[in-house]
């Protein structure tokens, strides 16, 4: 009997040593010495060293993080890589992710993927779990502001007249989504959250069943300048406070936006949320920090052919000067900045 249950623990023993072994941590690189914040996955495989025409391939190629399929951001990416492609001397691939957030987490984690289209708050997310996230992420280029739009039916008057109530955020991944919560958090209004599609919000707004939509985009958006709506749907202001510095700038909105909803000559004022082009912080030297620096070069030598026809209209507002709240400039933009007259920065 002994013997038997002796034998049961040796088997025991020798099933567990598999799974024992295949859980230890597997080597990583420089962007996996923190846990990620969620749903990780450590994939190493084995392959053989691969040609030379493959190598020469892969060694200038920058893998950049777009967001969701229908947003913004992946078709400025889109974009982003017709202008700087450069054939084996520079290639961009944009990746459709999950959004805003998941396009940080691809940049911290996922390999091959140096460059990202963030929001600037989506840096909150990681402040607990990757501590020196400041030092890890560099921003190569501020984009364009997202300007925060609460609109509410007639009988709400104020932010605080929407405690309790149902505020609609659009679907899970996009930018009003993640920084429409984290923003009502910052002003200390409780609301019953709801994440649906906002054409469908809208439509329950104007029966009553949904007090407020929440909009983070840039301006003017077209539900709003197309739309029509009973007198009295309007814009609440959200007033720019200390609350708001680490990662948020001031923003209106008028009548120029907005014709039907905002008299002229009123504003509505309101936050925006930086929209930034933003790098992995690798250290000086080495063959991921030297692509990120040629995907710079490129990029700013000739953002002019992006603010040409054929592309989004947001280029032609684009200041490589400007900066991202939270974040200092990755070296080589600032680099490349500084190697320029400061006549030419100034029409920048």
């Amino acid at each position: 009997m002994k013997r038997s249950i002796g034998l049961r623990r040796l088997f025991l023993l020798a099933a567990l040593v598999p799974l024992l072994l295949a859980l230890q941590p597997l080597p990583s690189d420089a962007r996996q010495q923190h846990a990620r914040p969620h749903k990780a996955r450590l994939i190493q495989a084995a392959s053989p060293q691969p040609k030379p025409e493959v190598q020469a391939m892969n060694a200038w190629t920058v893998g950049l993080a777009g967001g969701l399929l229908d947003g913004a951001p992946i078709r400025l990416a889109a974009e982003i890589a017709r202008v700087v492609d450069d054939g084996d001397n520079l290639h961009v691939l944009p990746v459709v992710t999950r959004g805003a957030t998941e396009n940080l987490n691809s940049l911290l984690y996922l390999r091959g993927i140096d460059a990202a289209i963030i929001n600037s708050d989506a840096l909150e997310e990681y402040k607990s779990q990757v501590p020196d996230i400041q030092r890890r992420i560099a921003y190569v280029l501020n984009l364009f502001p997202s300007e925060l739009h609460v609109f509410v039916r007639p009988e709400i008057q104020s932010l605080g007249d929407l405690a309790g109530k149902k505020v609609n955020f659009n679907s899970q991944g996009t930018a009003a989504a993640y920084s429409g919560p984290l923003i009502f958090s910052r002003l200390g209004i409780d609301i019953e959250k709801m994440f649906i599609p906002h054409q469908i919000a809208l439509e329950q707004m104007r029966k009553g069943e949904v007090a407020a939509v929440v909009f983070i985009t840039s301006k003017p958006v077209d539900a709003f300048v197309k739309g029509r709506f009973e007198p009295g749907f309007k814009f609440l202001p959200v007033p720019y406070e200390d609350k708001f510095e680490d990662y948020y700038l001031p923003a209106a909105l008028d009548a120029a936006d907005y014709p039907n909803l905002i008299k002229k000559g009123d504003r509505v004022a309101t936050i925006a949320v930086p929209t930034a082009l933003v790098a992995f912080n690798w250290p000086a030297r080495t063959n991921r920090f030297e692509r990120v620096a040629r995907f710079v070069d490129h990029l700013f030598s000739r953002i002019d052919k992006l603010q040409g026809p054929g592309f989004d209209a947001k280029w032609k507002s684009i200041n490589l000067s400007a900066t991202v709240p939270g974040l200092a400039r990755f070296p080589a933009a600032q680099n490349w900045l500084d190697r320029q007259p400061r006549t030419t920065q100034a029409s920048q």
